[in-house]
This record gives structure tokens, sequence and C-alpha cells, in this order.
């Protein structure tokens, strides 16, 4: 229980769910595709990005051992139950079998370069646990990107390696899809870094971060917060209308499990002034991230319902 809490379990299952449902409900749906990564290859990516997220998290909790211990001792893992030892060991273990398969995954599609672009986010984690979090915006700008990172990698290893003349107008609309997820998904998990921000507010202080509700204040970090969800709501209304006004079922869908649970976030941040009232946000992102990921599943069958 104590190595799922270090390698924070959840998150890891929103990152699959993610993967899986991109390349089974989206991409293996489309009439007449045939993608780079056979069912095994594509089980081997999803671990591969996982292995890499997880040792994110992992250096991420041996560094955020002083902040843990005042904002949420009750998550303190490392020092606790599990050594920082033994922590490192996992994180360094994580990191290798990550790189390892997508240095093999890379080169098995003709594309040895895409196996930089595990070390790289490997790296970047490590930069962003060690230094980069303490920087004003900067630490929550890059998790908000690696997330969108592990929808990419999708389209970059399913689709990328398959593109020649005769079927390149299918697969860059396709490809532009998960892009305009991954945005959607920088989106709400940018938002929701600072809203944690807010909840860690006092541990960060000790611990001598520099996070934005430090540098401005709880309630006018709350406020850039709730002007920055006006923008997921405006995209998402242009999306619907420029895309989705056919399907009925998705618009509804969207319309009750992605844009609502926005305007409830919009109108609660804005008096919000306890810890665990951000607590109660953080997770209302959360539930919009994974639901805004589910709709790709209702868009698919219902596109199918039509057809």
């Amino acid at each position: 229980m104590h190595f799922l809490k270090l390698i924070r379990f959840q998150n890891l299952l929103m990152i699959a769910l993610m993967q899986l449902l991109f390349h089974y409900a989206f991409l293996k749906q489309q009439p007449g595709l045939v993608v780079a990564l056979s069912d095994f290859q594509y089980i081997l990516l999803v671990i591969a990005t996982l292995c890499i997220a997880a040792g994110g998290f992992v250096i991420n909790n041996i560094m955020d051992q002083e902040t843990d211990r005042i904002s949420k001792p009750e998550n303190l893992v490392v020092g606790k139950f599990i050594s920082e030892g033994m922590a490192y060991n996992i994180y360094i273990g994580c990191n290798i079998v990550g790189v390892a398969i997508g240095f093999y995954l890379s080169n098995l599609i003709g594309k040895a370069g895409f196996s930089a672009l595990f070390i790289i986010i490997a790296a970047t984690l490590y930069l962003y646990a060690t230094s980069l979090k303490q920087s004003l915006l900067i630490g929550n700008l890059i998790v908000a990107l690696l997330l969108s990172i592990s929808v990419i990698i999708v389209g970059i290893f399913d689709l990328f390696p398959m593109i020649n003349d005769a079927n390149q107008a299918q697969l860059s609309i396709l490809f532009r899809i998960l892009l305009d997820y991954a945005v959607f998904a920088f989106m709400i998990n940018f938002i929701r870094e600072i809203v944690k921000d807010i909840e860690d507010m006092d541990g960060d202080y000790n611990a001598g971060m520099n996070t934005l509700p430090i540098a401005i204040g709880k309630a006018r970090a709350a406020k850039v917060a709730f002007a920055l969800a006006f923008i997921p709501i405006a995209s998402l209304l242009y999306y619907i209308n420029q895309n989705l006004m056919g399907l009925q079922f998705v618009l509804l869908y969207l319309l009750a499990f992605v844009i609502g649970p926005l305007l409830y976030f919009l109108i609660k941040i804005w008096t919000a002034k306890t810890k665990l009232e951000f607590r109660h946000l953080s997770m209302v992102l959360k539930l919009i991230l994974l639901f805004g990921i589910l709709s790709i599943l209702v868009i698919t069958l219902n596109m199918h319902y039509h057809g």
C-alpha cells in the first residue's frame, strides 16, 4: 500500500486509462486505419509511460518530505514507511525500465530518435522535483505539459510511422484530435496545479518555495484560477459549436459532465477560503479531466451510432 502511495497509483491509472482509450476506443475504431503498434507493443508503450511517470512521482516524494510533513502528514511515505535509499532505488529502476522500453519501441518502428523523448521527459521530471518546482509557475506549466505529452505520445508512436501520401489527410485529422485533447488536459491540469499550490501553501512556504499563492497571496491566486477557468469553458463551447453540433448525445454529455462541473468550479473558487475547500476543488478538476478524457469514447460510440 505504501509503495502504491509512493508512485501515486491513482494518477498512473488516469494516464493508463487515457492512453488505452485513445488507442482502443478511438484510433482502432477508425475504418481502414492501420496503427504502427501491435497490442503487445502498445501495452509496452503504456508501461514505459507509466514507469517514467512513476519515477517522477517518486523523486517528487523524496524532495517533498519537508513540505509534506507540514502540508500533508497523512501522505508522507518517504522517510516514514519507505527509506530514502529504497525510494531512490525505485526511482532509478522505474527510469531504467521506462527508457529501455522506449528505446526498444523506437527502434522497432524505425524511428530511433523517438527514444530521446523518454530521456527528456525523465530528465525534466527530475529537474522539476529538484529545482524548477520552486520557481513561480514554471513547475505548474511542466506538470501540465507532461500530462499532455502522454496523450501526444499515442499519436507519435501509433500514427506518425504510418504516414504516407494516401492516408496523410486522415492521419493529420486524427492527430489534431489527439492534440485537442492534449490541450484540454494541459488547461485543466494547469489550473489544478495552482489550486493544489493554494492548498499546500503553508508547507511550501516553510520549504522556501515561490509558488503563485506565496508570491501574490491565497485570495489573488484563487482569482487567477477563477479567470483561467474561463479559457477551457470558452474553448469547449467553441469546439462543440464547430465540430460536435450534430452529435446530440456528446453534446449532452459534455454539458453535464465537463462544462457543468467547470461552472460549479467557477462559483466555488470565487468564495473558497479553507484548505478543505481547495482540496475539494482540486478533486473536482480531476473529475473534469477524467470525464473530458472519457468523452472520446462517447464521441466514437455516437459517431458509430449515426454511421
